[in-house]
């Protein structure tokens, strides 16, 4: 049984992970912003064998909050084993284009939020010696397409903060795990046209689950989106240019 904190616990992929750890019988720290979701999940999650569900309500962009919350969950759970941070918000990118404070409050939600937690979580976590951290990114953060360069960049910024808490913590014996999804089929992308690349919630959060048992570094998922940005991120940029990515 495992003690697992999990940031933003009601977007689709994060409540479909921790059905995962409720049907192994783990004790559950769940932190979302939606109270009346977040006690629905916690319902169904000790039907599905959570040995305890325990939850609170969390703004992300409220930064000055946060080291209370943490210390009161990990205070709750008596220490942690895993942490999981999974909020998102994916913006407008013709938005952000007119709208400076679009994009603002993109980097503040799917950057700076995610930082300031983890700022938090990495000292505890130092102390203790011991636990994983795993952070859902995007494998929009591999390269800078027009498309969603502003998404893209916020992701950017996570990858490589993820690289260097890595290797921070690499000494502390604490395992930092970057998540970089490709297309997934939740209600932020509800608007998009699916096809063969798209994977439901239940397929990333099985991946997360076993990433996370063998102590990864860094998992695309589905896993063909691995050699799909390697051959994105290496196209030269003159050609590159021509597309409309």
């Amino acid at each position: 049984m495992q003690k697992v904190l999990i940031v933003g616990a009601t977007s689709a992929i994060a409540e479909a992970t921790a059905r995962l750890f409720a049907q192994r019988g783990d004790q559950l720290y769940l932190l979302a912003r939606n109270e009346e979701r977040l006690n629905l999940l916690a319902q169904d999650l000790k039907v599905r064998g959570a040995a305890s569900v325990q939850t609170a309500i969390l703004q992300a962009t409220q930064m000055d909050t946060h080291a209370a919350l943490l210390d009161t969950a990990v205070e709750a759970l008596k220490g942690v084993d895993v942490v999981l941070i999974a909020h998102g918000l994916l913006p407008d990118q013709a938005a952000c284009e007119a709208d400076f404070a679009q994009t603002l409050e993109a980097f503040n939600v799917n950057a700076m939020s995610k930082i300031s937690l983890l700022t938090h979580l990495a000292n505890i976590m130092e102390h203790q010696r011991s636990g994983s951290i795993a952070v859902i990114t995007s494998v929009a953060g591999d390269r800078g397409r027009q498309s969603n360069y502003v998404y893209g960049a916020a992701q950017g910024m996570m990858n490589v903060f993820l690289q260097g808490l890595r290797h921070r913590l690499h000494a502390s014996s604490v395992h930092v795990l970057t998540i970089k999804p490709g297309f997934v089929d939740t209600p932020m992308t509800a608007e998009f046209k699916k096809g063969a690349l798209w994977a439901k919630p239940d397929m990333i959060a099985q991946g997360i689950v076993q990433a996370l048992e063998k102590r990864k570094t860094q998992v695309y998922l589905p896993w063909f989106w691995r050699f799909i940005m390697l051959i994105i991120k290496n196209v030269p940029e003159f050609i590159f240019h021509k597309t409309k990515l």
